[in-house]
């Protein structure tokens, strides 16, 4: 078995009185699909939010290959090959879809600031590679038709879909997924699976938040649960749903069923 993509040990953060990440430990393997589930106020977003830098541990370690992640901003864990998307749809809703894309690109761009003001040969000629990759990579998602619409105009899912595009014009290794599928009806679901599962052919490993226990226990293929901060299981999809403490934290006892887990608050 070959060395993980990410791997974080021991890590843990709290507010104030609340521990809300205590001792978390896992790791993904290059090219996996691998979820993070628990109910509300399990640390989901906290964790998210400590591996792309918005917050600082305050105990444990973080790797993405052979290199450290803790210290660094969130800029430069974009740079080094981590992007995101967030609970809460995060556009420039003035901008068009392109403009959106063309943003998330701009981290691998290389005429700098005197080559924008000047508009020298170098940086023209970037920028148009730019708008070119942008392009398609909303055509990538699903949305190409749609990249000359101001972003505030699209429909809700295909605003997750920008999202998603941007996330990928920063050519990130490990894609972290924050719901979603929130909002999304079951045919809608359906296609960002097969995304997801075009976006992993393609080399990117994923790191999903989701509620949606059809599509994560469908789709990935290790889970990490957390509850109240901890983890409590790890492992397939089929051992999770299987897991006493996992039955425990969900719904209080019984058997767990994708069905039944997505109805209950998570």
């Amino acid at each position: 078995m070959g060395a993980p993509l990410l791997e974080a040990s021991g890590v843990s953060k709290r507010f104030g009185g609340v521990q809300a990440l205590a001792d978390v430990n896992f790791s993904i393997a290059p090219g996996a699909i691998y979820g993070l589930i628990g109910p509300n106020g399990a640390g989901k977003t906290t964790l998210f939010n400590v591996l792309t830098g918005i917050y600082a541990p305050d105990t444990g370690t973080i790797k993405l290959g052979s290199s450290s992640l803790i210290g660094l901003k969130p800029h430069t864990i974009t740079q080094r090959g981590v992007a995101r998307t967030f609970q809460n749809i995060r556009l420039f809703g003035n901008l068009t879809a392109l403009e959106n894309v063309m943003i998330g690109r701009h981290t691998r761009t290389r005429a700098g600031v005197l080559g924008a003001v000047l508009r020298t040969r170098v940086q023209r000629a970037e920028e148009a590679a730019i708008e070119t990759r942008a392009f398609e990579l909303l055509s990538y998602v699903g949305i190409g038709e749609r990249a000359n619409a101001l972003a505030r105009h699209l429909a809700y899912g295909d605003q997750r879909r920008l999202e998603i595009a941007r996330a990928l014009a920063t050519e990130p290794k490990l894609l972290a997924l924050d719901e979603p599928a929130a909002g999304m009806n079951p045919t809608e679901t359906h296609d960002l699976k097969r995304l997801f599962e075009r976006i992993r052919a393609d080399g990117v490993t994923l790191l999903l938040i989701e509620h949606d226990m059809r599509l994560v226990m469908g789709l990935c293929d290790r889970v990490l649960v957390l509850d109240f901060g901890r983890p409590i299981a790890e492992g397939t999809p089929r051992e999770v749903q299987r897991d006493p403490a996992v039955i425990e934290a969900y719904l209080g006892g019984g058997p767990v069923h994708p069905a039944r887990v997505s109805e209950a608050p998570a």
